[in-house]
């Protein structure tokens, strides 16, 4: 029976990756995304944790979070957890801070599972075998014909029943885009993601316009700092379509308030960004205890084990460019069949298995 296993070494890589053509939703727009690798070492195995964020916070995992945790037990990863929010409170725990922790502690977790020779689901403790996707994407840079494709690909090809688009670039021609998204996807699910790009009332508006094209979710239709916005949207929204948000939520804190607030029907929730495994289980109790469904945001072979191991799971987001990413980078990436991803039983950890040489290529020099 293993005892205690100490960290031998914690080390992080940045890799930058080009999308593969012009990307932006209603409030920015993108051309490349940054992934940032971490390893944790520990009894003799690796365990991978990643994050979706800036080059720059490599040097605060190599130097800050790696030495708290260096020599800790590595079965131990929420006493790493607890370590890694006291070393960053003058510097802040939201954001990058956030990040830099999520990264680690997703790769304390699947070290643990890895030690323990079993999948991180069944560390964890599963409560559903699969979990279904929803296809994401539909930029706002993208042509009508660009947006049929990947709109009506993910339905037919991954079998998903819901699929989401980007608005808020250009709100008047909203409406055109949303029906050219229901002639691609025919009696799927059509979902609108604002990014907060709406003041409330434009964005009731449009919750009206579109429930008439048959969408049924609106996320962050106004900023996320406004959640007396989103509490008034979703309170005059049309019966049938839900308000959702929560992707920028760092902290559990920020979700009790969101919650508390009564902002949202579907609460989000990001492991690259709330605190990895330990963050996400955490908002996970919070959504049961509020009566709340969940949805995971992004990342999906990363969120697959937490998912089928959380509460109120609703589903995950199936995000183009993260599934891309995922895809170059690790062996072990879920495939979808009818709509729904299932954690390998057979690896150990998450089961994902970092492709080093094909991401060499990406890889962000010390000097940029």
């Amino acid at each position: 029976m293993l005892s205690e296993v100490p960290i031998r070494s914690v080390r992080a890589q940045a890799y930058l990756v080009p999308t593969d053509r012009p990307e932006a939703d209603g409030t920015i727009a993108w051309n490349s995304t940054t992934l940032v690798l971490v390893e944790v070492e520990g009894g003799g195995r690796v365990g991978l944790g990643y994050t979706y964020a800036s080059a720059c916070i490599v040097g605060l995992i190599r130097d800050t979070l790696g030495a708290v945790i260096a020599g800790k037990d590595a079965l131990a990863p929420q006493a790493c957890f607890e370590a890694m929010r006291r070393a960053v409170r003058n510097l802040g725990r939201e954001g990058l801070a956030a990040t830099a922790i999520s990264a680690v502690d997703t790769a304390l977790h699947d070290l643990k599972a890895r030690l323990l020779e079993l999948p991180l689901v069944v560390v964890l403790g599963a409560r559903r075998t699969s979990i279904p996707i929803y296809g994401s994407g539909g930029f706002t840079t993208y042509s009508d014909s660009e947006l049929e494709r990947q709109l009506g690909g993910w339905v037919e090809n991954d079998g998903c029943a819901c699929v989401k688009m980007k608005i808020g670039s250009e709100p008047e021609r909203d409406p055109h885009r949303v029906a050219i998204a229901k002639r691609a996807i025919g009696k799927a699910t059509l979902f609108v993601d604002a990014n907060g790009a709406c003041g409330a009332t434009q964005a009731i508006r449009l919750a009206h316009v579109f429930a008439e094209q048959d969408v049924s979710w609106f996320e962050e239709p106004v900023s996320s700092d406004d959640l007396p916005g989103l509490a008034m949207v979703r309170q005059h929204a049309p019966d049938g379509m839900d308000v959702a948000a929560g992707e920028y939520a760092y902290t559990i804190d920020y979700v009790r308030t969101m919650l508390a607030a009564g902002a949202v029907d579907v609460q989000q929730a990001d492991a690259t960004r709330c605190g990895g495994v330990t963050g996400f289980l955490g908002i996970a109790s919070l959504c049961e205890a509020f009566h709340v469904d969940l949805s995971g945001h992004c990342a999906p072979a990363l969120h697959l084990a937490l998912a089928c191991a959380s509460p109120r799971m609703r589903h995950l987001e199936w995000f183009h460019d993260h599934v891309r990413i995922e895809r170059m980078f690790f062996d072990g990436a879920p495939q979808p069949r009818d709509g729904r991803i299932a954690p390998d039983l057979t690896a150990p950890g998450h089961g994902l298995v970092f492709k080093r040489a094909d991401a060499a290529a990406y890889a962000v020099s010390e000097a940029a």
